[in-house]
C-alpha cells in the first residue's frame, strides 16, 4: 500500500495546488511568447470542441430528418442515442483529451515551458532559503538538466521523427480505445456482464499499485453503476497518460530504460496519480482545458524537485539513473507536515554539486 496509499495521493493533489501557485508567480510565464501560445491554445480548444461535436451534431441532424417521416414525439430512443454517443466520446474514448495530448507534437513549446519553470523553481528555492546555511541546501535542478541533450533533429529528419511520434501515439490510443470498447461491450453480457468492469479494474490496479488496493477497488466497484465505474477507470488511465506526457521533457533528457522507467513510475504511483488526477479534472473543462494543460506542464517542474534528486552532469547520468529509479526519501516526504512541504529539500538530498547554487542568476522577487 505504500506506493498508492491515501496519504500519497493527497500529497500529489497538494503538489498540484502548490505547483500551480508557484508557476503563476513566474513572470516569464507571462511573456509575449507565452501569450502567443496561449492564444493558439484557446483557438485549439475551440477547434477541439468543434471536432468532438461533429458526430453528435450529425446524429441530431439525421434524427431531425427521421422525425419528418416518423412520429418521434413519444420516443425516448433518440435521446438515448445522443446521450450514448456523448458518453462514448467523453468518458470511454476520451476524444477531447486525446486531441489535447496530440497538441504537444503540433506545437512543441511545452518543453521550454517546463525548463523555464524549473529555473524559476530553483530561483524561488534560493530566495526562500537565502538566510540558511548554503551547506545545508540541496543542489539545483536546472543548471545540470539543461546540459542534457534532447537530440532535437532538424529539417526532413525532424519531420520524419515527428511523424513516427504521432504514429506511435495514434497506435497507442487506438489500442486503448479498442480495449475500452471491448470491455464495455462485454459488460452488457447477461449474468457475467456485471463482473467484467470490476474484474478489469482489479487486473489494472493489481499490476500497477498492488493486490491490496486492487481488492478494495474491486469490492467497491461491484456496488457502482456501470456509467460511474467506466468514468472512474478512464479517469485513472487518462491521468496516468497525462502524467507521462507532462514528464516527457524530463525523460527526454534523462533517458531511463523501459524497465527503469516502469520502476520509477511504480515507486511514485500514489503521488503521480494525485497530481495527474487533479489536473485531469481541470483539463476536461471545455475551451480552457488546453490552457490548463500548459499550466500543468509548468507545475510539473515543481513536482520533479520533490520526487527526484537533482541530476548530476551528463557524464554521471548512468550512475544517477540506477540510483534514482527508487524514490529514496519517499517516507520522509510523505511524513512531512502539510505546511512544511518546501523543507523537504533542506539537508535531505545530500550536498553534491553545491557549486550549482552559484550558477543560476538571481532575480528580484516580489
Amino acid at each position: 500500500m505504500s506506493n498508492f496509499d491515501p496519504n500519497a495521493i493527497l500529497r500529489g493533489a497538494q503538489l498540484t495546488l502548490v505547483g500551480v501557485h508557484r508557476a503563476l508567480q513566474n513572470p516569464d510565464l507571462f511573456t509575449s511568447t507565452h501569450y502567443r501560445q496561449a492564444a493558439i491554445a484557446v483557438a485549439a480548444g475551440i477547434a477541439i470542441r468543434l471536432i468532438v461535436a461533429i458526430p453528435i451534431v450529425g446524429v441530431r441532424v439525421l434524427l431531425w430528418f427521421l422525425s419528418l417521416v416518423i412520429d418521434m414525439d413519444h420516443a425516448q430512443w433518440d435521446n438515448d442515442v445522443v446521450d450514448g454517443l456523448h458518453f462514448l466520446e467523453h468518458s470511454v474514448l476520451q476524444v477531447p483529451f486525446f486531441l489535447m495530448t496530440l497538441m504537444r507534437y503540433v506545437t512543441p513549446t511545452l518543453d521550454q515551458m517546463f525548463m523555464d519553470s524549473l529555473r524559476w523553481v530553483d530561483q524561488t528555492y534560493i530566495q526562500k532559503h537565502k538566510s540558511d546555511d548554503p551547506r545545508n541546501l540541496r543542489a539545483l535542478y536546472y543548471p545540470n538538466l539543461q546540459l542534457y541533450s534532447t537530440h532535437e533533429a532538424k529539417g526532413e529528419k525532424k519531420k520524419k521523427l515527428l511523424k513516427e511520434a504521432i504514429k506511435t501515439l495514434l497506435l497507442r490510443y487506438g489500442r486503448k480505445a479498442a480495449i475500452s470498447l471491448t470491455v464495455l461491450a462485454f459488460s452488457y453480457l447477461p449474468y457475467v456482464g456485471r463482473f467484467v468492469l470490476p474484474a478489469a479494474s482489479f487486473y489494472t490496479f493489481s499490476k500497477s499499485v498492488g493486490q491490496q488496493p486492487a481488492i478494495i477497488i474491486f469490492a467497491g466497484s461491484l456496488m457502482l453503476p456501470r456509467k460511474y465505474l467506466v468514468s472512474f477507470l478512464q479517469s485513472y488511465f487518462s491521468s496516468r497518460t497525462l502524467m507521462r506526457e507532462l514528464l516527457e521533457p524530463y525523460f527526454s533528457r534523462v533517458r531511463y530504460s523501459k524497465e527503469q522507467k516502469k520502476i520509477w513510475f511504480k515507486d511514485r504511483a500514489g503521488v503521480l496519480f494525485g497530481f495527474g488526477l487533479g489536473f485531469f479534472a481541470f483539463v476536461k473543462i471545455p475551451l480552457v482545458g488546453v490552457l490548463v494543460y500548459g499550466l500543468a506542464e509548468a507545475s510539473t517542474a515543481y513536482l520533479i524537485t520533490k520526487i527526484t534528486e537533482p541530476p548530476p552532469p551528463p557524464s554521471e547520468a548512468e550512475g544517477f539513473k540506477k540510483d534514482d529509479v527508487r524514490w529514496k526519501n519517499k517516507h520522509e516526504f510523505l511524513g512531512l507536515p502539510w505546511q512544511m512541504l518546501d523543507n523537504y529539500n533542506v539537508d535531505m538530498l545530500g550536498l553534491k554539486h553545491q557549486s550549482d547554487v552559484q550558477q543560476i542568476p538571481r532575480k528580484q522577487f516580489s
